[in-house]
């Protein structure tokens, strides 16, 4: 097979420069690059809530004259100019785009990656992308434009490219969000329909309870920018669950489904979204929401507690019980502004937990509390024992669970509060 005779100078080839490039190799098509075969592979992506396939990411792959792959890392080194970059580019995606539309499939998405050097090199108003979707009878509103999450040194034209992708009737997505280069400055600037997270955050949430609190809360930041999640490299049913968890719109990895040249069975790839979802609530009323374990198992004590200081008993001694579990670190008392009236009381356990660092934090006396949920939530509900989920507890920068429970002492409205240690001490 010989070369391709790739031209010098190509500012922006278009649909009848490429076509030749293209050939029918059954029921699909092939390309030619460089002496390579190049074909397209899908991989499925799902939503979780839907609990099916929403949409397939194609992928690249090719082949030497031996039959041999070659990486698409490799493949997309081969270009030695712009204009054979955009080429390549191109031709990918008119592969992936003719081979779709033979796929009887008039729903779903076909999420296609775009070469940042493309997406920056050229006129982003050519017609080459608008002729396409001409050509192969695909609606522009069932095309996911991907561009990858990296550093650009033209962004007004990285805007405008999108913002003409846009114009056509596609969608935008940014790919690899939470890699090296990420910020949110891109995603305010762009406003994508759809981030897609780098794999490795979802790697270190798997290996870090810490790194999994920071997980949900880059998706609770890009949903409320607007933005619909796609997490991708799910690899194992741990992630899987850790991806519901999170909260994420769609996911897509091996766990799920692998990439494929075989198009037409992709729609039979089976996926059980119901036995995963049952798995995730029964492990969730296990392991991921113990508040009701948590209020059943102190609601004597602060009974307790709380009848000792309506009879004016003093803290230390109404709270003694409070403090002799070991995962209380300390014990304090609100009034119904969210002001603390007393010192905080520090339990052993709290005692052993002070860091010398945050010593400038430690004293809490008079502090305002009010902002805090849990104190809203108690003065809301009075009588009712009330638990937050984990949060960093600003009087010593570590984890805690914070139990409230309002109260009335002389008619005036009192909180008290138990903060427990999230990862307490064995």
């Amino acid at each position: 097979m010989q070369p391709e005779a790739i031209p010098e100078t190509l500012a922006d080839p278009e649909v009848d420069l490429i076509s030749p490039m293209l050939r029918r190799d059954g029921d699909s098509w092939t390309a030619g690059f460089r002496g390579l075969t190049l074909r397209t592979a899908l991989q499925p992506i799902y939503s979780i809530s839907h609990k099916r396939t929403i949409g397939y990411e194609a992928l690249i792959r090719a082949q030497d004259p031996d039959l041999s792959n070659v990486l698409p890392i490799h493949l997309f080194e081969l270009p030695s100019s712009d204009a054979e970059n955009l080429l390549l580019d191109r031709l990918c995606r008119y592969l992936h785009m003719q081979n779709y539309s033979g796929i009887e499939d008039q729903l779903n998405w076909l999420f296609l990656n775009v070469s940042p050097r493309a997406v920056t090199s050229g006129s982003q108003a050519d017609s080459f992308f608008g002729n396409l979707l001409v050509k192969t009878k695909l609606p522009p509103h069932r095309i996911v434009i991907e561009i990858v999450e990296q550093p650009t040194d033209d962004a007004d034209r990285l805007r405008d490219t999108v913002a003409y992708y846009r114009e056509l009737g596609c969608l935008t997505a940014i790919d690899d969000f939470g890699a090296g280069h990420s910020n949110f400055e891109r995603i305010w600037n762009l406003s994508p329909d759809i981030v897609k997270l780098d794999r490795k955050l979802l790697t270190r949430a798997t290996e870090d309870h810490k790194a999994r609190q920071i997980l949900n809360g880059i998706v609770s930041l890009l949903h409320q920018s607007g933005c619909l999640v796609l997490l991708e490299g799910v690899e194992t049913s741990d992630q899987a669950m850790i991806a519901i968890d999170a909260g994420v719109d769609f996911v897509q990895g091996f766990y799920f489904c692998r990439p494929s040249t075989d198009l037409a069975s992709l729609s039979d790839a089976p996926t059980d979204f119901d036995q995963l979802l049952q798995d995730y609530k029964a492990r969730h009323q296990i392991t991921q929401d113990p508040t009701r374990y948590l209020a059943d198992f102190f609601w004597n004590d602060f009974q307790n507690a709380t009848k000792l200081l309506q009879a004016d008993t003093c803290m230390a001694q109404a709270c003694r019980e409070l403090l002799n579990h070991g995962p209380v670190s300390r014990c304090y008392l609100a009034d119904s502004q969210g002001v603390q009236i007393e010192d905080t009381l520090i339990s052993d356990t709290g005692s052993r937990g002070l860091d010398p660092r945050f010593k400038p934090l430690e004293s809490t006396s008079k502090a305002d509390w009010y902002r805090q949920q849990y104190l809203r939530q108690a003065l809301a509900q009075p009588g009712k024992l009330h638990v937050t989920a984990p949060y960093l507890c600003v009087t010593g920068a570590y984890m805690c669970v914070t139990l409230s429970l309002c109260f009335t002492h002389h008619d005036k409205q009192r909180v008290l509060c138990c903060d427990i240690l999230a990862n307490a001490p064995q």
